[in-house]
């Protein structure tokens, strides 16, 4: 676990270093200690190669998982976008909707104007026709009986 943020580079240069395979050596695998050195130094060489792919295999477990997160980290960021797009929809509709209202109360209201304006102009007729009306019938109260 000494080595478990290494890169996976490193690790190879670490198994350079690790002893080489009897057959390797060039002496057909045959040295003073006869065939159980030989063994011993293949299990050796076994248990570093072994160790040399545990290295490996962790690190590019680590590289997997730091994607995930990062794929994770970005699927996140896209719903928070799809989710601020539909609260700026649902904030444009309503927008929308509010303008529309208040065209329609301000028409509605051009209206009620137009309509108030026409009944004091009829009113206004009312009260001229009344006027002439008044000045053209004869004073009575002079009265011309005497």
């Amino acid at each position: 676990m000494q080595n478990q943020h290494m890169p996976p580079d490193r690790h190879l240069e670490r198994a350079e270093d690790a002893p080489a395979k009897p057959e390797d050596r060039g002496d057909g695998g045959k040295q003073h200690g006869g065939l159980s050195e030989e063994s011993s130094r293949a299990a050796e060489s076994a248990r570093n190669k072994a160790e040399q792919v545990r290295r490996v295999a962790e690190a590019a477990r680590e590289v997997r998982d730091q994607q995930r997160e990062a794929l994770e980290t970005l699927r996140e960021e896209r719903e928070r976008v799809r989710e601020v797009r539909e609260t700026a929809r649902t904030a444009g509709e309503e927008a929308r909707a509010a303008a529309e209202a208040a065209r329609d109360a301000a028409m509605a209201a051009v209206q009620a104007t137009t309509e108030m304006l026409e009944a004091t102009l009829e009113h206004m007729k009312v009260v001229e026709q009344m006027r002439r009306a008044l000045r053209e019938t004869p004073d009575l109260s002079t009265g011309g009986s005497n």
